[in-house]
């Protein structure tokens, strides 16, 4: 099937400036078939999923948590805007060994004409080594916390008892000392 002629015009204008985006993209129609990506996309994938990629759904092909409920691509194109998507996970389809992995996602749509939305274009920037240094960061900083509130107990009992010795300490002095006036008497 051949694309819509304002997708066609939009992927022969996007390519003049498409390799100033470093993160991973893809095109799709308004069946949210791939018609178009770049290395970055085709490099996140495994090459049994890779190969004859243009033509597969996107959810074929990356399934994110949004893919069946909230897809980014029906968002741009109800709104008619750029959409921006935060911490969204999800995992490459195909790949036995496939970890999560975290995305910011943004869409924008294609229209003709009149309006009309016939594709988008979906930029997924990989957040996931920064996902992970984060929950680790929040990690050491909750048992950090935990070894302060460890070792403020551990000084609250221990000045505790060296208030109860030194109050033994002083009451043993002024027996002592009453022990001597006996004495002296």
């Amino acid at each position: 099937m051949e694309p819509h002629p304002a997708l066609t015009q939009f992927l022969g204008e996007f390519k003049r400036v498409a390799n100033a985006i470093v993160d991973s993209y893809f095109v799709v129609d308004g069946e949210r078939r791939i018609v178009d990506f770049n290395r970055a996309f085709f490099a996140m994938l495994p090459r049994q999923v890779a190969r004859g990629l243009k033509g597969k759904h996107c959810y074929e092909v990356i399934e994110l948590n949004i893919c069946k409920s909230e897809c980014i691509a029906k968002q741009c194109w109800a709104d008619n805007k750029h959409v921006r998507l935060d911490e969204i996970s999800g995992k490459v389809q195909g790949d036995a060994e496939a970890k999560d992995l975290r995305f910011i996602l943004s869409a924008v749509p294609i229209t003709d004409d009149a309006g009309n939305p016939v594709g988008a274009l979906e930029i997924q920037r990989n957040v996931t080594d920064e996902a992970v240094v984060q929950v680790k960061y929040q990690e050491m900083l909750e048992t950090e916390a935990r070894e302060r509130e460890r070792l403020a107990n551990q000084i609250r009992v221990r000045t505790k008892e060296l208030l109860e010795t030194n109050q033994l300490l002083l009451k043993t002095q002024k027996d002592l000392l009453t022990y001597k006036k006996g004495l002296a008497v």
